[in-house]
């Protein structure tokens, strides 16, 4: 099998386009949110944080190809059969397992310290690194390498996110967010 991945998928509605995976992953993470207490998601939701202009404005851009994405996903077959398929299966279905992980990792932790627990004890960030783990799975799903050079700047605009996120937590937790800055990449392994 030879992987074959258009740069523009064939755009159309139908009933087996993107679509039907983002609504799985929406609906599991709705539920497993709505297990949260009302305290934990105020927190998982937090985003009154001193950003800078600068971080507010490519965090802006960063969602605008977010939701660019989104559309295009929702708009394209699936590539049924293909090892891009079959590959993206896999690796949504990974992120999805990821993110629920993380979801519990967040509701289960105290209030008063950094979360340091499970996935996040090798990524500061497992949320936003799984639904983009998720999301590449989409794109391989339609198989679009537009969809993932948009992906791509769409999680560069989410890195000024959470660099603003970052500086809230510092001031929050103080040295104990450092040590644990010290110890987990943002992202994962060593980025």
């Amino acid at each position: 099998m030879v992987i074959k991945i258009e740069f523009i998928p064939k755009l159309e509605l139908g009933w087996f386009n993107g679509w039907i995976f983002l609504m799985v992953h929406v609906l599991i993470q709705a539920i497993f949110i709505q297990t949260c207490s009302k305290e934990v998601k105020v927190r998982l939701f937090d985003r009154g944080m001193g950003w800078t202009k600068t971080q507010k404005t490519f965090t802006l851009i960063g969602k605008v190809f977010g939701l660019i994405n989104i559309i295009l996903i929702i708009s394209s077959p699936l590539k049924f059969g293909s090892i891009e398929f079959i590959i993206g299966l896999i690796i949504f279905l990974i992120g999805l397992t990821g993110l629920v992980i993380s979801i519990l990792n967040f509701k289960n932790a105290p209030f008063d310290k950094p979360i340091t627990k499970g996935l996040y004890k090798v990524s500061r960030n497992p949320q936003i690194v799984t639904v983009y783990i998720i999301i590449l799975g989409y794109t391989l799903l339609i198989g679009s390498w537009l969809s993932m050079i948009i992906l791509l700047f769409s999680f560069m605009g989410q890195h000024f996110s959470l660099l603003g996120e970052e500086r809230r937590l510092t001031e929050q937790y103080g040295d104990s967010y450092l040590e644990y800055k010290k110890k987990v990449p943002r992202y994962f392994l060593f980025f």
